[in-house]
């Protein structure tokens, strides 16, 4: 067999067009010019220094409180607004760095790109930084049998410099859940990185993956050197709760997913929530090809069925004589419309801006979402439908419910108006007010045709189990900035302590920042589910050498 012939299973996705040229004219100059520049923090986080400095700033505007971009052509110091500008007023000025992230951005993609040879430059500084603290400890650790450990414990082979760790800042940090890391960013794939961190922390999928139900070892195609669907997400579960602390480069799975969505395969943003329902009708139908069998989305045993999949009633009553048709569909999600009727205005102040005085923000609610989606709805004249009392068309109305609820429940807000008319696109940027604790009682079939018959304590033979009704948050993917530059951030609830997943960076955050954000997607699970998982999540222990050491941003 010719060994050149074949196709290696996994490639570092290429970079954007505008990095690519960048480095074509430019070579590894700009990366090697920022050595000096480099500085890594006792916590392992690696920024760029700028002149002298304490605090840096916009050289256009002095603005310091937004994030700061470093030109690779020109070193000048931007806001994002003046970095954009920048781009597009001077002919390859494209590429600039992140100073507080350290991370790659191209100002015509509007995103963070992925290189590895500049993690390269990064890590080659940091080994350098890392000899000199390590030298350090040697010295102080021959008073101190404790700091002789410490010291033995740093002295690595700088040969594997992806195992490289750096000093833990903060003992808090000790108790971050395992699981908690972040995912860097391929080239715009913040929408991925977001509901990627949604999908590893919803417990049944979690508990399917980590208990080996899809066995790498025998998978055919994985025997065969093909690529696998299931076998790439497995990998990710296995990765992300490692324990380990540095930031995942989620390639193998991106390109893996490629072959199963071809028409989304490219370097442009996609939608977070196109790609929640790619990515589950991907493992739907490779189940599906591993049990040779072809179940309906209804009734199919496929884990993300098991977990998101659930029952949509719809009730279409004639208007003339009463008749009403039911028919039922599954759901992965439900999408949401926000409601006008339930929506009112919340004053803001703008504190530190130029302009005095407060903005109205329209604000709604989620629970007045869900009233809107199960209100019944006359059908427009053009929408008449067959009775089969009647025998003929008459004007009906329609009205849905949930015959059957799932295990984890998806709700997706739509922020984002299309019209065919003006063929133009907008983004709804309504605040939008999301209960932790949500009750999906009143919207079930049962619930809704009681009430429509005048709340009669009537028997019911619906389709309804005995799921539970009650459920908890546990991920909310947001959107913000615009429609065609935005950026997805996912926020996590493991153990009542919210954190903020920002493609490679994980913080934590309080309620309040996640009741204010720009909610796009919310998760929620059982609540006895919830609950159960919290017990079972653990925290890496303080003891152990690849816990007690945080890895160097950008190593995987």
């Amino acid at each position: 067999m010719d060994l050149s012939a074949v196709k290696p299973r996994c490639s570092v996705p290429k970079p954007c067009n505008h990095l690519a040229d960048y480095k074509l004219k430019y070579g590894l100059t700009g990366y090697d010019s920022l050595q000096d520049k480099f500085v890594t923090g006792p916590n392992g986080k690696t920024t760029v220094c700028t002149a002298d400095k304490k605090i840096p700033r916009c050289f256009f505007c002095d603005g310091y409180r937004e994030r700061l971009y470093l030109c690779l052509i020109c070193s000048s110091v931007s806001c994002l607004d003046h970095t954009l500008l920048d781009t597009r007023s001077d002919c390859g000025h494209d590429i600039a760095v992140d100073i507080n992230r350290s991370e790659l951005y191209c100002g015509r993609c509007r995103d963070q790109v992925y290189d590895p040879d500049f993690d390269t430059a990064v890590v080659s500084k940091y080994k350098k930084d890392l000899i000199v603290h390590s030298n350090a400890f040697e010295s102080i650790g021959e008073r101190s049998s404790k700091r002789r450990r410490l010291s033995s414990a740093i002295d690595l082979d700088l040969k594997k410099w992806k195992e490289l760790p750096c000093i833990r800042d903060q003992r808090a940090k000790s108790c971050y859940p395992i699981g908690l890391r972040g995912l860097n960013n391929l080239g715009n794939t913040c929408f991925m990185n977001s509901v990627l961190q949604a999908l590893l922390h919803v417990p049944p999928l979690r508990n399917y993956f980590l208990s080996g139900r899809h066995n790498r070892g025998t998978c055919q195609k994985r025997s065969l050197d093909r690529f696998c669907l299931l076998c790439d997400i497995d990998i990710i579960f296995s990765a992300m709760f490692s324990g380990d602390r540095s930031p995942y480069s989620p390639a193998q799975f991106l390109y893996s997913w490629w072959q199963h969505s071809a028409n989304l395969a490219s370097y442009e943003q996609q939608d977070a929530h196109e790609f929640f329902i790619s990515l589950l009708d991907g493992i739907h139908e490779k189940e599906n090809k591993l049990r040779d069998t072809n179940n309906d989305a209804a009734d199919c045993p496929c884990i993300a069925h098991r977990v998101f999949s659930g029952l949509l009633r719809s009730d279409v009553t004639c208007l003339t004589c009463g008749f009403t048709s039911t028919t039922y569909d599954p759901f992965m999600d439900i999408s949401l419309h926000l409601d006008p009727s339930h929506c009112f205005s919340t004053e803001t102040t703008n504190k530190g801006s130029k302009l005095n005085g407060s903005t109205s923000v329209s604000t709604s609610t989620l629970i007045g979402c869900l009233d809107l989606f199960t209100k019944p709805e006359k059908l427009g004249s053009d929408q008449k439908l067959h009775c089969q009392n009647c025998q003929q068309r008459q004007d009906s109305s329609k009205q849905l419910s949930i015959g059957r609820l799932p295990l984890a429940l998806c709700l997706q807000v739509k922020r984002f108006e299309h019209s065919l008319v003006r063929k133009t696109s907008r983004k709804i940027d309504w605040h939008l007010q999301f209960p932790f604790s949500l009750d999906m009682s009143p919207y079930l079939s049962s619930s809704i045709i009681r009430k429509r018959l005048g709340n009669r304590i009537l028997r019911f033979d619906g389709d309804e189990t005995d799921v539970s009704a009650d459920y908890e948050i546990f991920a909310v993917v947001t959107h913000s900035g615009m429609l065609e530059s935005g950026h997805y951030v996912t926020y996590l609830r493991l153990k009542n302590q919210w954190y903020r997943c920002d493609d490679a960076w994980i913080t934590e955050v309080d309620e309040a920042t996640v009741r204010a954000s720009q909610c796009y997607m919310v998760f929620y699970v059982q609540k006895m589910l919830y609950h159960k998982a919290n017990d079972e999540i653990g925290c890496a222990p303080s003891s152990s050498r690849r816990d007690s050491l945080l890895s160097v941003v950008g190593c995987c």
